[in-house]
């Protein structure tokens, strides 16, 4: 793909991040791309649908995964108005996406308010040191389910 091209489907990123400040959204947009065609979009509607998952990369990788009848995206890249925060970015990976193209940083994100810099520092925490508590209870009995994983038959493995 050209530079005219990467350059159009980054402005649309940011084109649909702006529009969604106005539209009671979050000021964050993306573009999901495949064979230089756009597949998907999304925008932050996190406080618009009181779902704190509604980020833009999210939304987007619903949309495409939903428009091509698979849960992964091999093959596509992502144009996104700002640096994904991690829960996106696990998202991103998850999604099999090949490229990440953004546009602000996460330190332009922290300045207005967006900080995700501590959700970094608590996954590199142990558990007993994270700001939510977190402990290991019924090991023995969640094993049923990985042994009925290990042992169906049809599984779609990914």
């Amino acid at each position: 793909m050209n530079t005219n091209r990467h350059k159009e489907l980054m402005q649309r990123a940011i084109d649909l991040s702006v529009a969604n400040v106005t539209n009671g959204g979050g000021p964050f947009g993306a573009v999901i791309v495949k064979d230089g065609k756009v597949i998907a979009e999304g925008v932050n509607r996190v406080t618009a649908n009181n779902d704190p998952t509604a980020h833009a990369e999210v939304t987007a990788i619903r949309a495409a995964c939903q428009r091509i009848g698979n849960f992964k995206l091999d093959g596509c890249e992502i144009y996104t108005s700002c640096e994904p925060c991690p829960m996106c970015l696990s998202a991103i990976y998850w999604a099999g996406i090949r490229h990440i193209y953004y546009g602000g940083t996460k330190k332009d994100a922290e300045r207005i308010g967006f900080g995700d810099n501590f959700i970094y520092e608590e996954i590199a925490r142990p558990y007993s040191e994270r700001s939510i508590p977190t402990e290991q209870m019924m090991n023995e009995e969640a094993q049923a389910a990985f042994r009925a994983w290990e042992e169906k038959a049809d599984k779609i493995e990914y």
